[in-house]
């Protein structure tokens, strides 16, 4: 038998009762040519618990659409992992680290600071 760590526990997104790792689709993501860089993040949602949300940087001169975005990734993924909104930003946010503010990307979600384009 095989363990495969895939990313911290908290980390993990909880939908309908399914895990989903956000640096798993995060990887997606930025395979992408026309993304730069990207973050996901849970959305509480009453129904579902949590939904998958990605913040994406577009690369230079890309028009890449949410919906390209959401169909590019549920070609890859099973149902539970696909993501449900997509918000463009200029930058991530980062630690010197290199790690992801997941908890500045949350609070942009909850205090109403994103708009879907």
């Amino acid at each position: 038998d095989e363990v495969f760590i895939v990313d911290r526990l908290k980390e993990l997104i909880k939908y309908k009762g399914y895990q989903v790792a956000p640096a798993e689709l995060e990887a997606l993501l930025i395979s992408h040519p026309n993304i730069s860089d990207a973050a996901v993040v849970p959305l509480k949602d009453e129904v579902a618990g949590e939904l998958p949300v990605a913040f994406v940087v577009r690369s230079d001169g890309s028009k890449i659409s949410e919906d390209e975005i959401k169909q590019y990734i549920s070609q890859q993924v099973v149902f539970y992992k696909r993501i449900n909104r997509v918000y463009f930003t200029d930058t991530i946010p980062k630690a010197a680290s290199g790690k992801i503010l997941r908890k500045q990307l949350t609070a942009r979600l909850n205090d109403g600071l994103v708009v879907a384009t």
